[in-house]
This record gives C-alpha cells, sequence and structure tokens, in this order.
C-alpha cells in the first residue's frame, strides 16, 4: 500500500481483514473512499443482544446508526458486528446460541458492511456487555498493522493510521436501562459511554433526552451519546415474532426469508419447546 492511501482507507481495509470465526467477513475491502470521508474519524458499530431471533428491525438499527453517523461529518462507519448472547444468560424461550448465531449469518447475507462474531456466544458463562465491548476494542487494535523495527526482525508501534472507534449500537429502550437499579454497575455504565461511545437509536414511547438529563453518569459524558432519529417507525419485536411462531402464524416480512427456512427447519421457537437452551437437542454445535 503506498505511503498516499488515506488514513481512513487503512483503517477500513484492516476493520475488514480481521479473523471471523464463523468464516464470513464483509465484502468491502478496496471500497473507493469518497474523497470526504478521508478525514472522518473510522468507527465499528457493536450491538449486543439475544437476537432471538434476528429481525429487520436489528437490521435497521445499523444503516439507521450509519447514516447518522455520517451526517454529522464526523464519522465514516467501516463496518458492524452483531455479537449474540451466551446461552448462560437464561432468558425465557432463549433458542440455543447456535441457532441465533446461524439466523444472524443468514441475515446478513445481504450485508456487506456488517458481521456476525459468536466469541460472545462461546464463553464459558455469560459475560457483561463492557468485557463484550473491551474484547472487541483489543482485536481491532491488534490487527491494525504494524511496521517492522530497525533490525527487520520484529514489529514495534502501528503505522500512522487513523484507530477505528467503537461504539455500541443500541435501542432507547437499553438506554432506558441503565437507570434500573441494581442491573448496571456505575463504572460500567461510565466506561461503555465514556471510553466506548453509544449510537441510540430512538424507539416509539421512549425518551432518550429524558434519560440522559436523569443520569448523572449520561449526562457527563452525553457528547459521547449519539441519539439517531428512525424516520420510519418500526416497531417489530422478537417477542412478538416468538409468539407469532407458536400460533402457526405468519412472520414474513418482518424478519428475512432465509431465517424464516431456518426457524421452520429446525422447529425453533414451536410450542413443544425445540431448539431451546433448556430442551434436549440432537443437533448441538451446528451453525447452518
Amino acid at each position: 500500500m503506498c505511503s498516499s492511501t488515506p488514513q481512513i482507507h487503512t483503517a477500513s481495509l484492516v476493520f475488514f481483514k480481521m479473523r471471523s470465526p464463523v468464516k464470513r467477513v464483509a465484502t468491502a475491502v478496496g471500497v473507493d473512499v469518497p474523497e470526504e470521508m478521508k478525514s472522518r474519524i473510522p468507527v465499528v458499530l457493536l450491538a449486543c443482544g439475544s437476537f432471538n431471533p434476528i429481525t429487520n428491525m436489528h437490521l435497521r438499527l445499523f444503516e439507521v446508526a450509519r447514516d447518522h453517523l455520517h451526517q454529522t461529518g464526523m464519522y465514516q462507519v467501516i463496518g458492524g458486528i452483531i455479537s449474540p448472547v451466551n446461552d448462560n444468560y437464561r432468558k425465557k424461550d432463549l433458542a440455543a446460541a447456535h441457532h441465533r448465531v446461524a439466523m444472524v449469518q443468514l441475515a446478513l447475507q445481504t450485508s456487506d458492511w456488517i458481521r456476525v462474531d459468536p466469541w460472545e456466544s462461546e464463553q464459558a458463562q455469560w459475560t457483561e456487555t463492557v468485557k463484550v465491548l473491551r474484547h472487541h476494542h483489543s482485536e481491532l487494535l491488534r490487527s491494525l498493522p504494524r511496521t517492522e523495527g530497525p533490525d527487520h526482525s520484529k514489529t514495534v508501534s502501528p503505522v500512522p493510521a487513523a484507530v477505528p472507534e467503537l461504539k455500541l449500537l443500541c435501542g432507547a429502550d437499553v438506554l432506558q436501562t441503565f437507570q434500573t437499579p441494581s442491573l448496571w454497575e456505575d463504572e460500567h455504565i461510565q466506561e461503555i459511554v465514556g471510553k466506548f461511545g453509544v449510537v441510540c437509536v430512538g424507539r416509539a414511547g421512549h425518551d432518550p433526552k429524558g434519560y440522559i438529563s436523569g443520569s448523572a453518569i449520561l449526562q457527563r459524558y452525553q457528547h459521547n451519546i449519539h441519539l439517531a432519529r428512525e424516520p420510519v417507525q418500526n416497531e417489530i419485536s422478537a417477542t412478538y415474532i416468538r409468539r407469532a411462531l407458536g400460533q402457526g402464524l405468519s412472520v414474513k416480512y418482518l424478519l428475512p426469508d432465509a431465517v424464516i427456512a431456518y426457524i421452520k427447519h429446525h422447529n425453533l421457537y414451536s410450542r413443544d419447546g425445540a431448539g431451546k437452551v433448556n430442551s434436549t437437542q440432537d443437533n448441538a454445535g451446528e451453525t447452518s
């Protein structure tokens, strides 16, 4: 790569060359960077959650957040990561992690910039959100290109490049939970919003500005909380999806067709409980 390569382009290549445990990465390597993007801060968006199952609303969060950050004139979103929660989260009706990861993979077949990462789901126990952020931030830094020392025998500091920022992507309902007693540790909230930053997409019935004003920590770091507005209200609920599937109702156009086909093939979210974490599974380890 020549020395005149824009810093932001270098960072983009770094993200898309990162190893993917599920052997699927976005394919935007080598895409020309618009002139107005070259001086912007590169950002990777990380969404954590159960994705039980993933819906079109989850996918829209990424698109709305990317548009919002680009419109600020400060950032260029170079990638997105979906991190399904560990089975030990013990949420009611939670499908086994290998199913949820596989469904996200299928949902992202048409995306050239978002990927699923199973690291969180593969841990021995449930992992707190701040630790998931730390892991992926460490992976971003570790994947930066490094220069050789004078003796060409070892690497030293990273080559000059814009270091990507990692930001937590969430809906306004998650921002509201920061105020729930005993649910989050204050130091974790401070690290999430202070060190990493949050991109929060609004939802009907929620007041993200009010949530910020009601929290001393969120007020202190409100410059690092980006509030994005979804112009088309999209209130698809994974809870409704599961309920509808259990009743044999159609969920077409609420989630990708490939995900619907997977759910039917593996008999997930049916009344007999097949595919749940606590149910007997004959296909443990299957990922596709």
